[in-house]
């Protein structure tokens, strides 16, 4: 599995990609917070809060996480490499997991910066004011299981086709879907609203964004991973079958 991890960062960074990634999530996110007025600038606010960062940054990894993640597999089968990677002495789950945890990585590596937001914020702050620390430690775990399912998802729908903006397109879907799309369903099931709900990611982050690791949240985010990974095993073995 390191094999396979390590030729992705190297991939990711052999090329344009990775620099890219990182800085168009950088740049996205600090225009928004710091530059272009409106309910996200932290600076418009009245007070010193990193609540807009953690708003904004799961709609900003629905199109960036796809957009690393839609080459994981359908690249290496419109070049025809897939067969020569199934003849690798890994499993596929070792493989599958090579790819997740190097986009994953690649991804974490991208977030690493915006702890400087943490160190403007408190440097904005004066007492008697007090930052929430825990709401702020609760969000950023919540990225990084947000993450994990967005990477799984990524992962998934690169394998079901060669056309990398098919899978693109098809990862941004099902990411909408499961962060935003089961909240808006929710009403229609009146009777089952909350139940609806909770099966969108938006509500298990905001649940760790209030700085309590429920393990519920932590069992979701794992489940919707492994399920998405799951089928990504499943897919891969039909095509070495």
């Amino acid at each position: 599995m390191k094999s396979i991890l390590f030729r992705e960062i190297q991939s990711f960074f052999g090329s344009l990609i990775g620099y890219l990634v990182i800085a168009v999530f950088l740049l996205l996110n600090g225009l928004f917070l710091w530059v272009f007025q409106g309910d996200f600038n932290i600076l418009d606010n009245s007070f010193a809060d990193l609540t807009p960062f953690f708003t904004l940054a799961p709609w900003v990894l629905i199109f960036l996480i796809p957009a690393v993640t839609m080459r994981s597999f359908s690249d290496e089968m419109k070049q025809g490499t897939i067969e020569l990677l199934l003849t690798k002495p890994l499993s596929v789950w070792q493989i599958v997991n090579g790819k997740f945890f190097g986009a994953f990585l690649l991804i974490i590596i991208a977030l690493l910066p915006t702890l400087i937001y943490v160190y403007v914020i408190y440097g904005l702050t004066s007492p008697p004011t007090v930052i929430d620390s825990g709401s702020i430690i609760g969000s950023y775990f919540g990225l990084l299981f947000l993450i994990a399912g967005y990477t799984a998802i990524g992962i998934f729908t690169s394998i079901l086709t060669e056309n990398q903006i098919v899978a693109f397109i098809l990862a941004v879907f099902l990411c909408f879907l499961l962060y935003f799309g089961m909240e808006g369903l929710a009403s229609q099931f009146s009777p089952y609203n909350d139940f609806v709900a909770s099966l969108g990611m938006d509500y298990h982050f905001k649940s760790i964004s209030r700085g309590v690791l429920d393990t519920r949240d932590i069992i979701y985010f794992l489940s919707v991973a492994i399920l998405f990974l799951s089928l990504t095993v499943f897919k891969l073995k039909s095509l070495k079958n």
